[in-house]
């Protein structure tokens, strides 16, 4: 299989992160009144891509994988530790810590889609190419969720765009890793896909849905609900109802 068709499948697949875009040119009170239900939409984004798509393919595997989503667990709750030491020692932060861990966590998750996707092409053209339109539409809402995290958390839109197009980025790694070392790559894989199952339970159940806590207003907490529900939705029609 031709390398170039492979880089050329994880690029179009990375370019999913500029879906943020959108919102670029949202002046900033309307894009204020939007954030609140993007981090409810990247919490059910997270959570039914832990439970619909990272935990039943790990599963399948045959192998015990409940260690290694602790394990993604404890990891991204020692990384937010070390980051608010880092950053937020002794004065307000700027940017909050899970920004970054959402950062983390979606880097080691296309890693893995960039994995799938070489690995699929190196069984065939047409897997490949299947495989390739599934994580696209697989990445568009949480993408989307993803920058909103970003923004929310204190980065800049632009700024938001470029981190959220570095961690996609990982794809491409993945994949070219997987091409060089199909054999050895696989075995990694298999331990990071539950890994970052655990690390995207950590950042919605830890750091989004608190922040939705903090409003309390009847109208804010039926948009979050709703907003919370329409990821996971998305999430188990895309990654369940859907054939894959």
């Amino acid at each position: 299989m031709d390398l170039a068709i492979i880089l050329a499948s994880v690029t179009i697949v990375s370019l999913v992160s500029f879906v943020g875009m959108l919102f670029v040119g949202i002046k900033e009170a309307i894009l204020g009144r939007v954030l609140m239900g993007l981090v409810g939409f990247a919490s059910g984004s997270l959570i039914g891509a832990a439970f619909f798509d990272l935990i039943p393919e790990a599963v399948e595997t045959g192998q015990a994988v409940w260690p290694y989503i602790v394990g993604g667990i404890v990891f991204f709750f020692i990384m937010e530790k070390f980051l608010y030491w880092r950053h937020c020692h002794d004065e307000a932060c700027q940017v909050h810590s899970f920004a970054y861990l959402n950062l983390i966590g979606d880097g080691v998750h296309n890693f893995v889609d960039g994995v799938l996707i070489a690995a699929s092409f190196l069984v065939s053209v047409s897997l490949g190419f299947t495989t390739s339109l599934a994580v696209v539409f697989h990445e568009i809402p949480q993408e989307l969720g993803d920058f909103g995290v970003l923004v929310f958390g204190g980065l800049e839109k632009k700024k938001a765009l470029t981190y959220n197009f570095l961690s996609a980025i990982t794809a491409v790694i993945g994949a070219i890793i997987t091409y060089f070392l199909a054999a050895q790559v696989q075995g990694l894989a298999l331990l990071l896909v539950p890994f970052a199952a655990g690390g995207f339970i950590y950042i919605a159940a830890t750091d989004l849905m608190p922040e939705l806590h903090k409003k309390t207003q009847t109208k804010d907490s039926v948009v979050q609900l709703f907003t919370i529900l329409i990821g996971i939705a998305l999430m188990f029609t895309i990654n369940v109802l859907l054939p894959s």
